[in-house]
C-alpha cells in the first residue's frame, strides 16, 4: 500500500514537471531582475511574466536551447519600445532584458547626450533633475527624462548628472537584427558594447516583458526574513504593467 501510494505521488510529481516544462516553454516564464541597467522602470528584485508567443519560438524559447529547428516558427515582429528578454550573442545562453530601440536598416547614434534613430533627435521632456538610481551598489545622482519613439511609444530614460553617452559612432542595424538600451543609460551593457552584447538576432529573442507579479527590495530584507516584509516587500508593484 506504501509502495503503491509512492508511486502515485511520483507520477503526479513527474505530470506537473511536464506540464510546468509545457507552459513556460510554449506560454509564459518567469524572469528576476539582477540589475539596475532598466531602472527606474524595472528595480532589482522585481518579477516579471515574459510572454513567449509574442514573437513566434525559435530554440531559444525552450529550456537550455535545444537545437530542434533553426530560425522561427509563427514569427511575429517586435515593436519599437518592447521591453524584451533575449539571450546575450556573446554566448547564446544568458538572459538579458533590454528595451528595443533599432529596427534592421536603422541608424543608432549619441550626439552630445540625445538619442538619434535615423537621423532623427528623439524627443524628451525632462521629469526629473535630481534622481538617485542604483548601478551596482553605488548610488548615482541622474536626470530622469521621458523619451518618445517615432511611433509614439514613451518611458522613462535616466542619464547621469556627472557624465553621460555623450557621442557614439553611428550603429547601422543589419538585416533581422535588432538593437537594444537598457533605461539607466549609463548603468547598461547593452547593443553599445558590440564585443558584450551587440546587434540582436531575432532567433535570440525569448519573450516579451509584460507584468510584475512580485517585488522584493533586497537592500531593506532577503524574502525569507518574514519579519522585514513590510518594509522589504514593494507592494506598490504588484500587477505593474511594463511600459
Amino acid at each position: 500500500m506504501n509502495k503503491k501510494y509512492f508511486i502515485e505521488n511520483l507520477k503526479t510529481l513527474f505530470y506537473a514537471f511536464i506540464i510546468a516544462i509545457f507552459i513556460r516553454s510554449i506560454f509564459i516564464q518567469p524572469f528576476y531582475i539582477p540589475s539596475s541597467s532598466m531602472e527606474p522602470n524595472l528595480l532589482v528584485g522585481d518579477r516579471l511574466f515574459v510572454t513567449k508567443f509574442s514573437y513566434g519560438y525559435s530554440k531559444h524559447s525552450f529550456p537550455f536551447s535545444p537545437p530542434l529547428f533553426d530560425g522561427r516558427i509563427i514569427p511575429k515582429i517586435p515593436i519599437r519600445g518592447d521591453v524584451i528578454v533575449f539571450k546575450t550573442p556573446a554566448d547564446n545562453r544568458t538572459d538579458y532584458i533590454k528595451r528595443l530601440i533599432g529596427l534592421p536598416g536603422d541608424t543608432i547614434q549619441f550626439i552630445d547626450g540625445d538619442l538619434y534613430i535615423n537621423e532623427n533627435q528623439i524627443l524628451k521632456t525632462i521629469k526629473s533633475k535630481n534622481d538617485v538610481l542604483y548601478c551596482g551598489n553605488v548610488k548615482i545622482k541622474v536626470r530622469t527624462f521621458e523619451e518618445k519613439l517615432p511611433n509614439g511609444r514613451k518611458y522613462l530614460a535616466s542619464y547621469r548628472k556627472d557624465y553621460s553617452f555623450q557621442n557614439s559612432d553611428k550603429f547601422l542595424v543589419p538585416d533581422n537584427h535588432f538593437f537594444f538600451l537598457g533605461d539607466n543609460r549609463d548603468c547598461s551593457k547593452d547593443s553599445r558594447f558590440l564585443s558584450s552584447v551587440g546587434y540582436v538576432s531575432f532567433n535570440n529573442l525569448v519573450g516579451k516583458a509584460k507584468i510584475i507579479f512580485f517585488s522584493n527590495n533586497k537592500k531593506k530584507g532577503a524574502f525569507f526574513k518574514f519579519w522585514r516584509w513590510n518594509k522589504s516587500i514593494r507592494i506598490n508593484r504588484f500587477f505593474d504593467k511594463i511600459q
